[in-house]
C-alpha cells in the first residue's frame, strides 16, 4: 500500500538542525558518492526525519539514491541481489515508466527546481505496507519549505526491491509528480487528493504490470475494495479502503470511457468531479459523472452485459468481480415488516437485498428532504432472470416500489442507493447523512382496495370541510374593518408568523393574483404562514434579479423586506 504526502510541510530549520545537523541537498554526480536528505519519518521505519544516502544507479532518467544505512547492513551477496534489482528496475523506469507515463500525462518540471533532467527516487526502509510517497514540499526551494530537497523526486520502500510490485509502486508516485507539473505548477490549481491518487493508481494498468493478475497491484486493490465496498469514493484518509475503491472505480471509467479522460482532466484547470465532467464532454459523452458512478454501482454487484453494457467490465482480470450485498431476511408469514436506518457519505456504494417473505412486498425509501439520492435496485425472478429499474424519488427524497406474488415470482429485491449532494471541495472528512428503508410484507389485494376506497372518502370529505372553512374566513374577513380592501402601498416588511393584519391580507391577494405558479392554495386569511412564506419565496425567485442577487443571496427567504417590496409595489403600479 502506498501512502502520499501532498502539502508542503514546512518547519523551523533550526530545531531540526540541533537534531541531525546541516542536511545537504547537493546532488551527487558520481555513482557511490553520498548526499543527505529529508525524509517523512511518519513513513521511515524507524521514525527518522533525514538520511544519508549514496548514488547508486544512473539512468537517463533517474538517479537512484539508497539509505546508506540500509545498504552498509547488507551481506556482499544480498547487495549482489540487490544491486541486479535496482539495475532492472532503474532500466524498466527508462524503457518503460517514464516513456509510457510522460507520452500520456505529460511530464514532469524539466529541468525543474535543481536545474536537473533526471527525477531522483529515493529508496529507504519505510513501515510494512507502505509503497512510496511524494512530497510536493521538495519542488520549492529552501526559502519556501525549510524541509525542501529542492528536486523533482519520489521515495520508495527498500523492502521491496526484490519483488515485482516495485514497478508498480514507482509507476504511481512518479504520476504524481507528473501531476504536480501540469496542475499545480502550469496551471496553478492543486488536485483533489482523491482524484490525484487516482490517477497514480491506474499508472501501473498504463504500464502493462496489471495484466498478470497475480501478486499485481490491480489483485491487492480488489482485496481491498471487497473488505469496505461501501468506502466514500471522495473522501480520503489513506487507508487501503481508500486505495481498492479508486482503483475498482478508475478501471470502470477506463473500461468504458477510455484513458483520455485521466488525461484530459489532468490537463484542465478544473479539478475534481468538475474536471472528470469537463473531460467526458470534451471527449463526446453525454453521460455525466454522476451517471457513471451509478452505473459502476450496478456493475459491481452484477458485473452482467447481457443486463446492460455499462453494467459490467471489460477488463479480463475483473470479469468476475462482484461485491456480495448486505442481507436481509424477511419472515416467511403473511404479515412482517422490517425498518432500517443507514448512514453513508457522498459518494459511496450501498447494496442491500431483500429476500423472504411472501404474498406482497411494499418496499418505502426515505432519503430525507434536502439530499440528492440516485436509487437503481435489481429485481431476480424465480427464473434467475434479473432485471434494473431506478426508483421514482419525489422532492422530499421518498419512493416506493409494490411487488405482488413476492417469493413466488420473485426471489429477492437489491437496492443500491447512493448519495450524490457534493460535487467539490472534498479535502478533509466528509459528513455522514441518514437515510432509511421499510419493507413490508401483507396478504393482500382486498385490504389494498379497502384502504384506496377509505383513503379517497377521507380526500372527499376534506375537501368538502376545507371549503367550509375557507368560506368562513371569507366572511369573517368581510366583517373586519381593520383589513384595508383598497390594498394600498406595501410600507412595512412583512414575516412568518404575523396574524389578522391587513397587509397579509393585500399581500396574499397581490401573491394570488400573480397566478397558480406563484400562489396555487390562494388562500387569503390576513395570517403570514407557510403556504404565505412558500409563495413569497416562489415570487422572489422569479425576480430574483432584481430582489435576491443584489443581497448577494441565490434563494428565496420568505421574508418581505425592502427589495421586495419595491418589486411588489412597481408591479402594483406604485
Amino acid at each position: 500500500m502506498s501512502k502520499k504526502v501532498l502539502q508542503i510541510k514546512i518547519c523551523l530549520f533550526l530545531s531540526f538542525f540541533l537534531l541531525f545537523g546541516v542536511i545537504s541537498a547537493v546532488k551527487a554526480d558520481t555513482i557511490g558518492e553520498k548526499g543527505n536528505f529529508y525524509i517523512d519519518s511518519s513513513f521511515d521505519l524507524y521514525n527518522r526525519g533525514g538520511i544519508t544516502a549514496r548514488l547508486l544507479k544512473m539512468g537517463d532518467y533517474s538517479y537512484f539514491y539508497v539509505d546508506n544505512n540500509w545498504w552498509d547492513t547488507l551481506s556482499s551477496k544480498d547487495r549482489e541481489r540487490a544491486n541486479l534489482n535496482f539495475a532492472n528496475l532503474s532500466e524498466e523506469f527508462d524503457k518503460k515508466i517514464y516513456p509510457t507515463l510522460t507520452s500520456k500525462f505529460g511530464s514532469e518540471w524539466k529541468p525543474g527546481i535543481d536545474d536537473d533532467n533526471r527525477v531522483t527516487v529515493l529508496f529507504h526502509l519505510m513501515n510494512e505496507g507502505d509503497g512510496g510517497y511524494f512530497n510536493n514540499g521538495d519542488e520549492y526551494s529552501r526559502f519556501q519549505n525549510s524541509r525542501s530537497n529542492q528536486r523533482e523526486m519520489v521515495y520508495i520502500n527498500a523492502n521491496y526491491i526484490s519483488s515485482d510490485i516495485i514497478k508498480s509502486f514507482l509507476a504511481h508516485e512518479f504520476v504524481h509528480l507528473i501531476t504536480f507539473n501540469q496542475k499545480e505548477r502550469i496551471r496553478g490549481v492543486q488536485e483533489e487528493i482523491w482524484l490525484n491518487e487516482t490517477r497514480a493508481e491506474y499508472a501501473p494498468t498504463l504500464c502493462g504490470y496489471d495484466e498478470e493478475y497475480q501478486g499485481s497491484n490491480l489483485q491487492n486493490r480488489v482485496n481491498n475494495f471487497l473488505n469496505n465496498p461501501s468506502d466514500p469514493l471522495t473522501e480520503w484518509k489513506g487507508l487501503s479502503s481508500d486505495y481498492g475503491i479508486i482503483n475498482i472505480f478508475i478501471h470502470y471509467l477506463t473500461d468504458h470511457y477510455g484513458y483520455r479522460i485521466l488525461v484530459d482532466s489532468l490537463h484542465s484547470p478544473k479539478v475534481g468531479i468538475e474536471s472528470i465532467s469537463y473531460a467526458l464532454e470534451k471527449n463526446g459523452f453525454e453521460r455525466n459523472f454522476s451517471q457513471i458512478f451509478t452505473d459502476w454501482t450496478i456493475a459491481v454487484l452484477v458485473n452482467d452485459c447481457s443486463l446492460g453494457e455499462e453494467y459490467c467490465y471489460k477488463n479480463e482480470n475483473l470479469k468476475n468481480l462482484r461485491i456480495v450485498p448486505e442481507s436481509n431476511f424477511l419472515p416467511l408469514s403473511s404479515e412482517s415488516s422490517l425498518s432500517v436506518n443507514h448512514t453513508t457519505k457522498n459518494w459511496a456504494g450501498n447494496w442491500q437485498k431483500i429476500f423472504g417473505g411472501k404474498d406482497t412486498l411494499t418496499f418505502e425509501f426515505k432519503g430525507g428532504d434536502g439530499n440528492n439520492f440516485r436509487v437503481p435496485y435489481l429485481l431476480c425472478e424465480k427464473s434467475n432472470e434479473c432485471s434494473i429499474d431506478f426508483l421514482s424519488l419525489d422532492k422530499n427524497q421518498n419512493g416506493e416500489i409494490v411487488l405482488k406474488d413476492f417469493n413466488k415470482k420473485y426471489t429477492s429485491l437489491t437496492i443500491i442507493p447512493s448519495l450524490q449532494n457534493k460535487l467539490f471541495g472534498f479535502d478533509g472528512i466528509e459528513p455522514t447523512y441518514l437515510y432509511d428503508w421499510k419493507a413490508t410484507i401483507s396478504d393482500g389485494t382486498d385490504k389494498e382496495a379497502e384502504l384506496i376506497e377509505q383513503l379517497l372518502a377521507q380526500i372527499d370529505y376534506l375537501r368538502a370541510e376545507i371549503a367550509k372553512v375557507q368560506a368562513q374566513i371569507t366572511a369573517v374577513l368581510a366583517k373586519k374593518s381593520r383589513y384595508k380592501r383598497d390594498c394600498q402601498e406595501f410600507d412595512k416588511n412583512l414575516y412568518y408568523g404575523m396574524k389578522n393584519d391587513s397587509e397579509i391580507f393585500c399581500l396574499q391577494q397581490f401573491l394570488k393574483n400573480q397566478g397558480t405558479d406563484i400562489y396555487p392554495e390562494e388562500l387569503i386569511t390576513g395570517n403570514f404562514l407557510s403556504l404565505t412564506k412558500l409563495a413569497v419565496i416562489r415570487f422572489q425567485e422569479k425576480y430574483a434579479q432584481e430582489i435576491l442577487t443584489p443581497l448577494g443571496l441565490s434563494s428565496g427567504t420568505g421574508y418581505v423586506g425592502p427589495a421586495t417590496r419595491e418589486k411588489i409595489n412597481e408591479l402594483i403600479g406604485l
